[in-house]
């Protein structure tokens, strides 16, 4: 199977550039993945496609202000850091711009010295292990010196930084939004749970390998970056009780639907507990938890469009997308969404 085979000629207008004004009023195709036929609406009438004990799963991930501008110590020549995942205490694994810059034993500064960093480790694709020194609480430093990670191909400046996170995001952790989610609002969701249908939380921290380019060929020689994920008992007792009534699971984005397929056992029971997934799901993957998916539309040849074919079939996929560029739908992050039963 060819990187190729998932690729889409996308007119970059179509690339949203801001957040539409109010969240649920996105628009939302809806695929039927057996038939491939498609309908029209608008992201609120989601509901009409949740029934009375299905059970819905979204990604509570909070992104943090993950990109720095700092100095390497001893020369003031510019460093961009980008934190990936924090591995233990104050070491984290982080991409740096320029990277020739960064040695082990290289310290670099942000904020007039606020926040200090020493490389200890070079590991996969060039990243760095830092170990970070600073006076008080991490996440109240990084709130000062970090900015938002916001994707490459956004480049208008988002003035309300809480529309790139979901409003029930709740578990600091994320280089980037579980996009999916960022289309739902407190009200929406209150008329979902008034319906019946349970709503259900797990964390995964989104990181930028996620988006990462398929470089190879063949993409079964892809590696995919771990990325952490925690599912607490009550979740899992929700849903596995949804699936003994024989009612749907719905997975809020692709990042809800890793942390299920990788908790889940061959007879689609979901254990709880917490690690490291680098599950990579494409064309031939058995689904064994999710029933249905919404998510956002996403770039060509990216991991994420090759998981949605795995779940709907590929040439439906392309078909879908196809048909959203011609009815100019927006695409990626604050584009529009689809859900696919």
């Amino acid at each position: 199977m060819k990187v190729t085979d998932f690729y889409y000629d996308l007119p970059e207008e179509l690339i949203a550039q801001e957040p539409v004004l109010n969240r649920d009023m996105s628009r939302l195709m809806v695929l039927h993945k057996d038939s491939g036929n498609i309908e029209h609406k608008i992201f609120k009438d989601v509901k009409d496609y949740l029934k009375e004990g299905d059970c819905l799963v979204l990604n509570d991930t909070r992104v943090i202000p993950a990109r720095l501008y700092g100095e390497k110590e001893g020369t003031g020549s510019k460093i961009e850091f980008v934190l990936l995942k924090r591995i233990n205490g104050d070491v984290w694994e982080v991409i740096l711009k320029p990277g020739r810059k960064a040695k082990v034993g290289s310290r670099f500064s942000f904020g007039e010295g606020i926040l200090r960093a020493e490389v200890i480790e070079i590991v996969e694709e060039g990243n760095r292990l830092v170990r970070f020194e600073y006076d008080g609480i991490f996440e109240h430093i990084l709130d000062k010196v970090g900015l938002m990670p916001l994707p490459p191909y956004i480049t208008k400046r988002l003035t309300d930084k809480e529309r790139y996170q979901t409003v029930y995001s709740k578990n600091k952790g994320s280089a980037a939004a579980p996009t999916a989610g960022l289309h739902f609002t407190r009200e929406l969701i209150q008329q979902i749970t008034e319906m019946g249908v349970n709503i259900v939380y797990v964390t995964l921290h989104v990181g930028l390998g996620t988006f990462r380019p398929v470089k190879v060929e063949n993409i079964t020689e892809h590696h995919m970056h771990s990325e952490f994920y925690t599912i607490s008992e009550d979740t899992c007792s929700v849903i596995n009780n949804t699936r003994e009534k024989g009612k749907n699971v719905i997975a809020v984005g692709t990042t809800s639907v890793r942390v299920l397929e990788t908790v889940g056992d061959s007879a689609g029971k979901v254990s709880p507990g917490s690690g490291n997934t680098n599950i990579f799901i494409y064309p031939g993957y058995k689904f064994k938890v999710v029933d249905k998916i919404i998510t956002n539309f996403h770039l060509p040849e990216s991991t994420l469009i090759m998981l949605i074919s795995a779940f709907a079939g590929k040439e439906k996929v392309l078909n879908a997308y196809n048909e959203a560029i011609k009815e100019k739908y927006r695409f990626f992050s604050f584009g529009d969404a689809m859900i696919i039963i």
